[in-house]
């Protein structure tokens, strides 16, 4: 056993002991309360890089604090397995996606091991394992059933050349072309499924019972997006069987609509189109199939549009206006068309200004002339050019338009939401394979549940172009009828990885539970987590998802409670030496490998938690590393190496201090890491062991009061450097195993400040400080303030016109 601090013979040597041991792996203890702490599991990439560890080892140290607190802990890891990098894989190198998957897993399994994490292993899942991803297929049985699942045609970027879908990250951004061929990428409508995440909108809107970040709170709010306002109905001119639906927040406005615009989709588009605007029509639908949503709707792009020869009814005049195509009104959003007011809408404004149509003020802005406007005024004022509503507010007008329109059967009020249903189909090998077959007989046939899974086959024979394997596989693809007996043809759609994510945390309660998704039982004592960490980043789609799901779930009766994790926290980014993201194409990428190589995994750990505030990041520092390891070093010494002789028996005052500071480390690391600040609390401790170390050399080394404050600088240390904490407490002949014991308490006598130091101000500049007791009343506080060298100074022949005091902190003495 060395005397010297080698990571590298002590971290192997204990993550052995404890995988040996067990001591990680936990069960439901109903005498004890239970805490289950989740962080986001990893896709398999084949590396774990240093963002991974950012999120992780800050993560560990955190439930390694809530075990050592007395609680029975349930922190476990998996792999979010399913993707379209294993897919890539297939396509580039001709490595099946499971074997590149299984590798990879393989691999960052022993680079979690290194982490010295307490990830219990024997609750891990893999979401492509079959045992797994038949419980995705069970839920999607299980939405369908209640109408939560659903298909219908919907746009996807596509390939004309490699004949295929592309997901986001295909699309090569300016010029959306194909990553493959380089072919210009156009949106095309196919049958795809959803699910109905939209009948949740409403409860997903309460955040009584999360304890999340408000920010998170806030994107999800703007991202459902719920609007109130009136739908109605708008005929087409000279087409008695034609009209299209529009919803308005701006009821009060309707007498101010000059024209009506529809989405380049609208299925009315080719139906209303005249022959002479047919060519400049199907161009500008070309065009809008070009781009992608976000281009469409970006607040800085020129709004244009196509007139189609056709004209709408303005309901509350019959006031005949034009129809245009334009692609900022999406078909995804609301009803596909929108009532165009350009004097009280900016993007209308633009419009009208650019095709030159009428711009009718109906809300008069203050002190309006009845002249032009220079922009839209979007502000309150009183209505006029609006027929009998005349004279009114506009937000009295809002309701008597409302009514007349529900009155007179022209519209109805109605809630809308910017949240779209869940498309959920992928034109994917690598995914859950939905559970459905097509019978010309019988049409949508669902799975049985007794023949799930759906497997993948293992013999996909993969195309260059990307084409799902699924659809020229035989035997996967003919299947017969679960109803008639018939042949049919199976689902070759795969479901969107998120669904696996979705519902991950019940997993591990009972991982692969043969009978249902987890196991009810199981699920009482753990459910739901208590603590989740991860980044904001996933915000509007797995946190929303994951919510939706739970919600769902309680509808089916599978739980009893309505949200999935009830605290959530949000890590920063670890940022490259350079200050900017980490990629390869800037070769800022950090990898943890070689610094566990080279400084062991606890001073890699210790030095992402110190870094900066976790919620924050911030930049890697290689010198930064360099005195995180120098503070384990000082550490090993002055528990290792031996002290000076006895050099008669220490003062009572020093053996207080010792114990006042002992005391005081142990509050403020605890309020530290209960709030996830884990840089100050390793400031502290690093005080903390600079104080120890001078102490040393005193007669107070040795001491019982000594052995008090090196027993609880390891125990505060454990969750944050595990491997130095264990073979030092092993070292001091503590029990096994450091992990096993319980967080230390402090006495709060101790910690108060005997002293306090405090700032002499006169007029506001600083003139002194002085010492003063920490109990010391406000007229004593003046008294010495006034006796000060510095105040005296400055007070000398002046008036005192009054003294300010802010306890414990200052006195400022105002002159003149």
């Amino acid at each position: 056993m060395s005397d010297r601090y080698v990571p590298q013979e002590i971290e192997p040597r204990w993550q052995a002991k404890w995988e040996e041991t067990g001591i990680y792996r936990v069960k439901e203890d109903p005498d004890k309360t239970k805490f289950y702490f989740l962080t986001m599991f990893p896709y398999p990439s084949g590396d774990l890089h240093i963002g991974h560890w950012y999120v992780m080892a800050p993560s560990d140290a955190a439930a390694r604090y809530r075990r050592m607190q007395g609680y029975n802990v349930l922190f476990p890891i998996g792999f979010d397995a399913f993707g379209l990098p294993a897919e890539n894989a297939a396509i580039n190198h001709g490595i099946h996606p499971k074997e590149w998957t299984y590798k990879n897993i393989e691999r960052m399994r022993k680079q979690l091991r290194s982490m010295g994490a307490m990830f219990d292993w024997d609750r891990e899942v893999v979401t492509c394992e079959p045992d797994y991803y038949k419980w995705n297929q069970w839920f999607f049985l299980k939405f369908f059933e209640k109408g939560l699942a659903y298909k219908k045609r919907a746009p996807v970027d596509f390939c004309p050349t490699c004949n295929t879908t592309l997901a986001r990250e295909q699309v090569i951004e300016p010029d959306r072309v194909c990553e493959r061929c380089g072919t210009p990428v156009i949106k095309k409508e196919m049958e795809q499924w959803f699910l109905k995440i939209t009948d949740y909108a409403e409860e997903l809107l309460d955040f009584s019972k999360l304890d999340w970040p408000e920010r998170v709170k806030v994107l999800q709010t703007n991202w459902i997006g719920r609007s109130t306002g009136v739908q109605f109905r708008m005929e087409v001119k000279d087409h008695p069987d034609k009209s299209f639906e529009v919803f308005t927040t701006r009821p009060d406005t309707v007498y101010g609509v000059t024209f009506a615009v529809l989405a380049p989709e609208h299925p009315l588009v080719d139906e209303l189109t005249t022959p002479e605007h047919r060519e400049e029509v199907e161009a500008y639908k070309y065009k809008a199939a070009r781009q992608s949503e976000i281009e469409r709707l970006s607040t800085e792009k020129v709004r244009d549009g196509v007139f189609i020869g056709a004209y709408a009814i303005n309901p509350m005049n019959g006031e005949a206006v034009p129809i245009f195509i334009a692609d900022y009104v999406m078909m995804t959003y609301g009803t596909g068309a929108i009532m165009a007011v350009p004097a009280h809408d900016e993007r209308d404004f633009d419009f009208a200004r650019r095709y030159g149509l009428p711009i009718r003020v109906v809300i008069a802005p203050p002190d309006w002339d009845g002249g032009e406007l220079e922009g839209a005024y979007t502000g309150k004022g009183v209505m006029v050019n609006s027929g009998p509503f005349d004279g009114l507010s506009n937000k009295e007008g809002w309701e008597k338009i409302a009514d007349y329109m529900e009155e007179h059967g022209i519209g109805r009020r109605a809630v809308q939401y910017r949240l779209r249903d869940w498309l959920i189909s992928r034109q994917r090998y690598w995914g859950t394979p939905i559970p459905v077959v097509y019978c010309e007989k019988c049409g949508i046939v669902p799975v049985p549940e007794d023949q799930l899974p759906v497997r993948l086959p293992d013999d996909a024979e993969f195309r260059p172009t990307g084409e799902s394997p699924l659809k020229f596989h035989e035997e996967f693809l003919h299947t017969t009828c679960p109803k008639c007996g018939g042949p049919a043809i199976r689902e070759t759609d795969t479901m969107d990885t998120f669904v696996d994510s979705s519902w991950y945390q019940y997993a591990y309660v009972s991982p692969y539970y043969d009978k249902a998704p987890f196991d009810p039982e199981r699920g009482k004592y753990w459910l739901p987590v208590d603590q989740y960490t991860g980044g904001v980043e996933h915000a509007t789609m797995h946190l929303l998802y994951t919510r939706f799901f739970t919600k769902a779930m309680r509808d089916l009766g599978l739980v009893d409670f309505d949200e999935p994790m009830v605290r959530l926290f949000n890590q920063g980014i670890i940022l490259g030496p350079d200050g900017n993201r980490m990629s390869k194409s800037r070769g800022n990428v950090i990898a943890p490998d070689p610094l566990v190589k080279q400084y062991g995994a606890d001073t890699v750990r210790a030095y992402l938690m110190f870094i900066g505030p976790w919620d924050q990041g911030g930049p890697w520092n290689p010198q930064g590393i360099e005195g995180v390891h120098r503070f384990l070093n000082r550490v090993w010494a002055l528990v290792v190496e031996p002290g000076p002789e006895a050099g008669g028996k220490p003062e009572d005052a020093a053996l207080t201090e010792l114990r006042r500071m002992t005391h005081k480390t142990i509050k403020r690391a605890t309020q530290d890491i209960e709030a996830f600040k884990f840089n100050t609390m390793l400031a502290a401790l690093m005080s903390f062991t600079n104080y120890l170390t001078k102490a040393k050399g005193t007669a107070v080394y040795g001491t019982p009061e000594w052995d008090e404050a090196i027993r609880n600088l390891l125990l505060l240390m454990a969750p944050l450097t595990p491997h130095i904490a264990e073979e030092l407490w092993a070292r001091t002949g503590g029990e096994y195993s450091i992990h096993q014991q319980s967080w230390p308490t402090w006495e709060e006598e101790l910690t108060k400040e005997e002293t306090i130091t405090l700032v002499v101000q006169v007029n506001g500049r600083v003139r002194d400080r002085v010492e003063a007791p920490a109990d010391i009343t406000k007229e004593q506080a003046k008294e010495l303030a006034l006796a000060s060298k510095g105040a005296q100074r400055h007070t000398a022949g002046k008036e005192i016109v009054k003294i300010i005091y802010a306890p414990g902190r200052l006195v400022n003495i105002v002159v003149r």
